[in-house]
């Protein structure tokens, strides 16, 4: 038997990247698995493409920014299966006008993004998907597992970025910051339930999201030279994390933010 044998898992942004890699790692130990993601054609892509190989994953589409959205989502979860065991909060965007799967030149300039002169909007929009989105999840999914009695798992995307100042991308970080601390908080409220709340925090990994800074030598130079193991992780590397705080090896776990990193933050 599989470690997530008979349960149930809701995957934001789970269509690419690191959630794309957790669904295919949950499949493999047992879990039937629903990915969510705003770009529907895309999603359906995806589902067909698991579903020809065998595998039973589920789309819905879903805006994580809405919070009426993501109830539809859930509700649909629960009515379907009876169940919610484990939910990852994954989806997430670089900057406002981040678009998945879309690679986009890495300007020369990096001061074009610094905070001083970018639109308000584009801040909020980043802090609307990234960290109210993730509230937003968090705050639906326990809902629905103290209400099903069931002992769940919740486990959140954050990034190194929420310790690693870095310029040009201060709307990222402070939201990534912003879910280490709501992880801690939602943790301690929900510690005498059945609910653990935790996250991972990658360094930077080789996704969609990284696809335009992979391919600007001097922009991979820089992630080198903050990078200790030299590498770019892989997706897989980041679900292993994400499996383990989702599963009963880390029953004692709750409100703690794992770094797979290459070193990053090593002081």
């Amino acid at each position: 038997m599989g470690k997530l044998e008979g349960k149930v898992a809701v995957i934001t942004g789970g269509i690419s990247g690191i959630g794309r890699s957790t669904a295919e790692r949950f499949l493999a130990e047992g879990a039937r698995v629903v990915v969510s993601d705003v770009n529907a054609d895309r999603g359906i892509s995806v589902q067909e493409e698991f579903r020809s190989r065998g595998a039973d994953l589920e789309f819905i589409s879903t805006d994580v920014a809405s919070e009426s959205s993501q109830s539809e989502l859930f509700e649909q979860v629960v009515d379907r299966y009876q169940s919610l065991d484990i939910v990852v909060a994954a989806a997430g965007i670089s900057s406002a006008n981040y678009v998945s799967g879309e690679v986009r030149p890495v300007g020369d300039n990096p001061e074009e993004n610094f905070l001083i002169n970018r639109p308000l909007s584009d801040w909020q929009r980043v802090i609307d998907v990234n960290l109210t989105g993730v509230a937003i999840t968090d705050k639906l999914a326990a809902n629905h597992m103290l209400r099903l009695d069931r002992a769940g798992c919740i486990v959140n995307i954050a990034s190194i970025a929420a310790h690693v100042p870095l310029a040009g991308a201060a709307d990222y970080c402070v939201s990534k910051s912003g879910v280490v601390m709501l992880t801690k908080v939602f943790a301690t409220e929900l510690a005498s339930t059945k609910v653990r709340v935790n996250a991972v925090g990658p360094g930077f990994i080789e996704t969609p999201m990284t696809a335009s800074i992979r391919q600007s030598p001097e922009w991979q130079a820089m992630v080198m030279q903050l990078t200790p193991m030299q590498r770019f992780g892989q997706p897989n590397e980041i679900a292993n994390a994400v499996l383990f705080l989702a599963c009963e090896e880390s029953s004692y776990f709750t409100g703690q933010t794992l770094f797979p990193n290459g070193g990053m933050n090593v002081s």
